[in-house]
């Protein structure tokens, strides 16, 4: 058998808040009704979802907007990071995520946090680079990151 539920929250490989999925009854009866994840379908959840959903999309918009705000703040953003240098350019140790999103908080973005830098390998190198700062799932900008001798 099948239990119809209208989802209360996004549950991953299953659906998003307000979608009305089938379920098998044990699933149902010991994970998602439990839980708050799901609930069963009437009017009266319907109308309840309806005002949460409505309230996360104003969230959501808002989050977009500020994103959107600093990504234009950061367009033109360069950092200059100092490093030991090892022999010629190579550099004692590399170049982080962590310390990008330092030096990007010192220029005036405490917001900007390690995570949110998309570095795909640490800097072992002196020069210029084009770093990604991923500020909302909708929204990146790219940094200029100057790694410069010590």
């Amino acid at each position: 058998m099948a239990t119809e539920l209208l989802l209360a929250a996004d549950v991953e490989n299953l659906g998003r808040t307000g979608d009305v999925v089938k379920v098998a009854d044990g699933y149902a009866r010991n994970y998602l009704v439990p839980q708050g994840l799901a609930e069963p379908v009437t009017d009266a959840a319907r109308r309840r979802i309806a005002k949460i959903k409505a309230e996360q999309e104003k969230i959501r918009k808002e989050l977009l907007a500020a994103a959107t705000k600093l990504a234009e703040a950061l367009k033109d953003a360069s950092v200059t990071i100092r490093a030991k240098v090892a022999d010629g350019e190579s550099l004692y140790g590399s170049v982080d995520a962590a310390q990008i999103a330092k030096a990007v908080q010192l220029l005036g973005f405490p917001e900007i946090a390690a995570g949110m830098v998309q570095l795909e390998e640490n800097i072992k190198a002196l020069g210029t680079y084009d770093v990604p700062v991923k500020l909302h799932p909708d929204v990146t900008q790219t940094i200029k990151v100057w790694v410069v001798a010590e």
